[in-house]
């Protein structure tokens, strides 16, 4: 009910403007064109401060705004990898005025825009908490397929793989598992549990205009799960008439001694948009198709990388009614199967192993902006997700293990960006984020009970399905952020209620309701004109809900592991602290950033497993309790951004960490499972002429504790808990450009993980551990491919 009134009052408020922007045109024009150090900028977006009116350069730099607003209006021209410019004109009915912008260079991206840090736009360099983000560019420098592959070059950050039938994986940040951070998309929380499992490497990267990355508590501004971070997903904008189409095919294992054949990974993928004469209206498509053959590591018949199959289908839609007044829609369709084990030309009930299952995921949102002046700025919006997953987890022939996995979340909200002068900021809001989530085992044909009838027919009944989990859950949560400017000190104090309610009628039968009051302070302190000091506090929580892990079953032919969550679990709350300090100067074309981040992380009543016993049909339940005391996460991360001349732009990372129970767990061990205590990246990339381009990526994994629960030791001496070696994954790549009279074309061709420094010790067999997977997730892998658009 309460939805429907938001969707009722919102189309009510898009149909007072479309009656509000039925209007006398003015007919006041401005021309110009945009430069930069004497060449001029195709594609630079100019916009009108406090409106929705904006177009962008063509082809040869000029533009042209008609119909723009009569009086004192500031334009503004940006583009990234520049300085943006503004410029205040006074404008009149029946005249046309010309503006030419003068852009200076940003080799460092000091300039560029964001907006997960506060909720509202605001240049990296100003903002009070570090925001680090991952361009196309760089998912075009390691040639990544989808979000997960681009995810590992960026401070705190790690991609791991969990399973190796099936690939479920999830991303860490600053130590701490992937339910520890907030998945967003376009700044909405709406990225649920089930879609988790396998989520990352669902995204296709081209459905992707960047990601944003805060490191540290976010739950003041986003919620629960945002005790590690937030990592914010900003699909791509129709911004002026484009096209893209690609083609990439890839060749996992080559020259890898003792494994199967080779395994061929084909993708496509399309990118266009379309935007009207008048940039009131813009539309743009993407598309993805991707074919992956499964990968045997150990020659053993049993697949070490999934098979995949991916079909993904999106578009971004928005029309401006009045020139304060901008409505967006978001929509995304991803239909995902993924299968491993072994014998993949039978069904999965006639196989010795599979982890299997087949996604359908649709996700839609509406979100309507409001200029109350040129810089404060109300918005409301809706989003939802729908995940449909039909699964098989099971070994040994079992006809039990089919079931079926719907999910629905949403989040519903109200925003407002308010500015007092030039000293004071505020954003506030109102959010319903909700889900329903339900989970069952299908019935099964029940041969044992078979009825011989007296015709000596035989009458075989089928189980009913069995329901695992049926969850509802409901956060109702108020926000708001206060920003003051003192002169070089900025102040960001904000805080978050949030009423929780999850209902579980599937396994405990039990309501978990709780108020939580979440703080959050920054500080951000000029030192001098180049070096900035940060600091930061801020408390987060995690309900005790399914998360991610829950909905993946390990299965092998010896033993089943399911995940479950004690009937007594409370929620989790985090106590964080940042503080940094970032040095970044330019010269010209050239340029140096240098952050040196430390992070604690404090966690009360935090949750760990307790790994249970095999039962006679060898089902391991791993169950999720709050362990008596605390722990902690802590370390340093260490960012290097170095432009030494105009086309070479080289990026280092690394970070320095433990995480640690304050008590002993299971095996009497303190650390953090799957944790290395030290990792880093290296991305450089180098236009050699404007034809020839070369980029080389690189990973360093350190030593972790990897637990092993497989039935034949490979070296029973080392136990149960094994201390994984060092990775070192480096690749590379090659491009080469053609230029058409409209059009370019891009031929590419590269190598990922050269050196194969790749996990040697899969287990083996039937009777595998599957969880026992550590390490990059290729082995070396050649690929080649081309791309053909007019913003190449």
């Amino acid at each position: 009910m309460k939805l429907r009134i938001f969707v009722l009052l919102l189309v009510s408020l898009i149909s007072f403007n479309i009656l509000q922007a039925q209007k006398h045109n003015h007919d006041a024009v401005i021309v110009g064109h945009v430069v930069s150090e004497g060449e001029h900028l195709p594609f630079a977006n100019i916009a009108i401060k406090g409106t929705t009116i904006g177009t962008t350069t063509d082809e040869t730099g000029h533009y042209q705004l008609v119909n723009v607003p009569i009086g004192e209006i500031t334009v503004v021209a940006s583009m990234l990898g520049y300085k943006s410019s503004e410029i205040t004109i006074t404008t009149k009915e029946d005249e046309t005025k010309e503006i030419k912008f003068e852009l200076e260079i940003d080799p460092l991206g000091l300039n560029e825009v964001v907006v997960t840090g506060n909720r509202q736009q605001t240049n990296r360099k100003a903002s009070s908490v570090i925001v680090t983000t991952v361009s196309p560019k760089l998912f075009s420098n390691v040639q990544a397929n989808t979000l997960s592959e681009g995810l590992n070059f960026a401070p705190g950050l790690r991609m791991e793989n969990n399973c190796q039938n099936c690939g479920f994986s999830q991303i860490r940040m600053n130590g701490m598992e992937g339910p520890y951070s907030q998945i967003l998309i376009n700044s909405r929380p709406i990225f649920s549990g089930l879609a988790g499992v396998y989520g990352l490497e669902l995204i296709p990267a081209n459905m992707i205009e960047r990601v944003e990355i805060i490191r540290g508590g976010g739950s003041a501004l986003y919620g629960s799960n945002a005790i590690a971070g937030v990592i914010n997903l900003i699909l791509k904008d129709p911004i002026t008439n484009s096209y893209e189409i690609g083609t990439n095919v890839e060749n996992i294992g080559i020259g890898v001694k003792n494994s199967g054949k080779p395994a061929q990974d084909y993708s496509v993928n399309f990118n266009t948009s379309l935007v009207s004469r008048n940039h009131k209206t813009g539309l743009s498509l993407y598309g993805f198709y991707r074919d992956r053959a499964p990968f045997d590591a150990n020659n053993d018949d049993f697949s070490e990388i999934a098979k995949l199959n991916n079909n993904t289908l999106g578009a971004r839609f928005y029309h401006r009614f009045t020139n304060k007044d901008k409505l967006t829609l978001d929509f995304f369709n991803i239909k995902e199967s993924r299968r491993g084990g072994n014998k993949f030309e039978t069904v999965e009930h006639e196989t010795d192993i599979t982890e299997g299952v087949k996604h359908n995921i649709t996700s839609g949102s509406v979100n309507y902006e409001h200029f109350i002046n040129t810089h404060d700025i109300w918005s409301v919006y809706l989003s939802g997700q729908k995940v449909n997953r039909d699964s098989y987890y099971g070994a040994e022939q079992s006809l039990k293990d089919y079931g079926n996995s719907t999910d629905f979340t949403y989040a519903v909200g109200s925003q407002y960006n308010a500015h007092f002068g030039s000293m004071f900021k505020l954003v506030t809001g109102v959010e319903w984020n909700g889900g329903k989530l339900k989970d069952i085992k299908k019935g099964y044909p029940d041969f044992e009970n078979a009825i011989i009838n007296p015709d000596s027919t035989i009458t075989i009944n089928h189980t009913e399905n069995m329901l695992i989990a049926d969850q509802v859950s409901n956060t109702v949560g108020a926000f708001a952020q206060f920003d003051v400017q003192l002169d070089k000190l900025l102040i960001s104090l904000g805080a978050r209620f949030d009423h929780f309610e999850v209902k579980d009628t599937g396994y405990t039968h039990e309501n978990k309701t709780g108020n939580v009051l979440s703080p959050r302070l920054s500080l951000k302190y000029d030192i001098v004109k180049n070096l900035q000091a940060r600091v930061s506090y801020s408390q987060g929580y995690r309900s005790p809900q399914i998360f991610d892990e829950d909905l993946h079953i390990e299965t092998s032919g010896s033993r089943q592991v399911l995940h479950k969550n004690d009937p007594n679990l409370t929620k989790e709350t985090s106590h964080g602290f940042l503080a940094s300090l970032n040095y970044n100067k330019t010269w010209g074309t050239t340029g140096i950033d240098v952050l040196i981040e430390g992070f604690y992380t404090l966690l009360k009543n935090p949750f760990a497993n307790e790994f249970g016993e095999p039962d006679e049909n060898g089902v391991v339940t791993y169950t999720r309790v709050n362990a008596e005391k605390g722990a902690y996460v802590s370390g340093v991360n260490l960012e290097l951004k170095y432009i030494p001349i105009k086309n070479i732009d080289i990026n280092l990372g690394f970070t320095v960490q433990q995480s640690l129970y304050e008590e002993e767990q299971d095996f009497d061990e303190k650390r953090f499972f799957r944790t290395p205590n030290d990792y880093g990246y290296l991305s450089m990339n180098w236009e050699v002429t404007p034809s020839f381009g070369f980029s080389t990526t690189a990973n360093y994994t350190g030593k972790m504790l990897i637990p092993y629960f497989g039935i034949d030791l490979p070296n029973p001496d080392e136990g149960i808990l094994r201390e994984s070696k060092t990775f070192f994954d480096m690749g590379i790549k090659l491009h080469y450009n053609l230029k058409f009279t409209t059009s370019k074309m891009q031929i590419f061709a590269g190598v990922k993980n050269i050196f194969n420094s790749y996990q040697d010790d899969f287990d083996t067999g039937v009777s595998r551990d599957p969880g026992y997977t550590y390490g990059p997730m290729l082995p070396r892998t050649i690929y080649a491919g081309v791309k053909i658009g007019n913003l190449l």
